[in-house]
């Protein structure tokens, strides 16, 4: 039978989620003696699934509807987000581990895995799973920790003014690393200032607390907004032989890293994980070869081998900053047919219409390139003919149906919610 509990404060809860340390935020996983926090979103209330949530095994239902309070299994809290944060907070400061946040415009999942690789060579080490990177996400990767880990690597994204400082105020990180700054969700963040202020509150929090911060010292910005703090520095110094044919090769420190991971620019990416792995103690044998052995998934920047064709699946997310440099790297692939499959980039707000006329330019300019624009705002941009436009990707699909493609290179790229995924299937 479930517990009876009322309110309670944060302490209290603090003692409920030891005594039940698994927590789920749906209703439909459940697992048994769960604490199950009802959490609202645009579109539901996770307090009109409390019961169902019981039903299936949860010891407890945290929720914020009042008329719940005094029924058997409910704890009432006056927010249920803000009391997952402060239980996450709290768990953070019991445990007392090393906490590496990593966040930036391109590459952060990506280096998050690699830097998780890498450390785990020597250290057992927590790390975010897929893209738990929100203010609900960050909360859930804190509470999965327990004694048994030694070291946390915590992603944290950010589409608004504020959602770092929100973050790493849950967090609490001793250290991090901002991979890079580009033009991304420039509808939240006003402008690519607005990016820039808004990734920079990562260093602000680490400067108050005398953090660390790992410093990509080829980006001026990074390295002008990182002035009075304590830096561990990375970059192409002291790195040579960078190629991509197309998965990137480097040598570091006289070690040559081939990896599996789809063009040159993700070198800031790997040697991030590289810096942070030497800080905590990884030799550097053991780096190069956690480097080597890491295989990327969830359509990022993945090499696909189909029957047919050979496809470079990146189509996870894009802005203008990844969907350039994916452009860019492709035109370095030895010759080949190649073809180009864009989706729309989303949240661009007032620049959108200017973004994509851009990439519609830069794909313009590569003679002897077939390229097909998947969606609306691609639509509206100045395109040579020779270029073919689709509505969506079903749109895509029913072309691949009428006439199969063959012997092709294929570059699949776009905002997650273009679902440019799916063409994996008929390529």
């Amino acid at each position: 039978m479930p517990v009876r509990r009322h309110e309670m404060d944060e302490a209290s809860l603090y003692s409920l989620f030891q005594a039940h340390p698994r927590v789920t935020t749906d209703s439909r996983d459940c697992p048994e003696g769960a604490l199950f926090f009802a959490l609202r979103g645009e579109r539901f209330d996770g307090n009109d699934y409390a019961h169902a949530a019981l039903e299936r095994g949860c010891a407890c239902a945290i929720v914020d509807r009042r008329e719940l309070a005094g029924e058997a299994g409910m704890v009432y809290v006056p927010d249920v987000l803000r009391a997952l944060q402060q239980l996450a907070r709290t768990h953070r400061r019991a445990l007392g581990l090393p906490v590496v946040a990593i966040t930036g415009t391109n590459g952060k999942t990506t280096t998050k895995e690699l830097c998780a690789a890498v450390l785990g060579r020597r250290r057992r080490v927590l790390a975010t799973q897929g893209n738990l990177n929100n203010a609900i996400g960050v909360p859930l990767t804190l509470l999965r920790m327990t004694r048994e880990h030694e070291l946390a690597v915590v992603e944290m994204g950010a589409s608004h003014p504020g959602d770092i400082k929100e973050l790493v105020e849950i967090a609490e990180p001793d250290c991090g690393l901002i991979t890079n700054v580009g033009r991304a969700h420039l509808e939240g963040f006003g402008s690519p200032e607005g990016v820039l202020r808004t990734k920079g509150e990562l260093y602000d929090y680490l400067r108050t607390r005398g953090g660390l911060v790992f410093l990509h010292e080829d980006d001026e910005q990074l390295v002008a907004l990182s002035q009075g703090l304590r830096t561990v520095g990375y970059g192409r110094r002291g790195v040579a032989d960078v190629c991509a044919d197309p998965m990137l090769r480097f040598t570091l420190q006289g070690r040559t890293v081939q990896t599996q991971l789809i063009g040159a620019y993700n070198i800031g990416n790997a040697l991030a994980a590289a810096a942070v792995g030497r800080h905590f103690g990884v030799p550097l044998d053991e780096v190069c070869a956690a480097l080597a052995e890491y295989h990327p998934t969830n359509n990022r920047s993945q090499l696909v081998r189909t029957q047919r064709n050979t496809l470079i699946m990146d189509a996870y997310n894009a802005n203008p900053t990844s969907m350039a440099a994916a452009i860019d790297n492709f035109t370095l692939l030895p010759e080949g047919d190649k073809l180009c499959i864009l989706g729309d980039m989303k949240e661009l707000g007032k620049d959108s219409a200017q973004e994509h006329q851009r990439v519609v330019d830069l794909l313009a300019r590569q003679e002897g390139m077939a390229v097909w624009l998947v969606g609306e705002e691609f639509a509206r941009a100045k395109a040579p003919a020779r270029f073919r436009h689709f509505a969506n990707a079903q749109a895509v699909q029913d072309e691949l149906a009428l006439h199969p493609l063959a012997g092709r290179t294929v570059l699949v790229k776009g905002s997650h919610s273009m679902q440019l995924h799916t063409l994996s299937q008929c390529l």
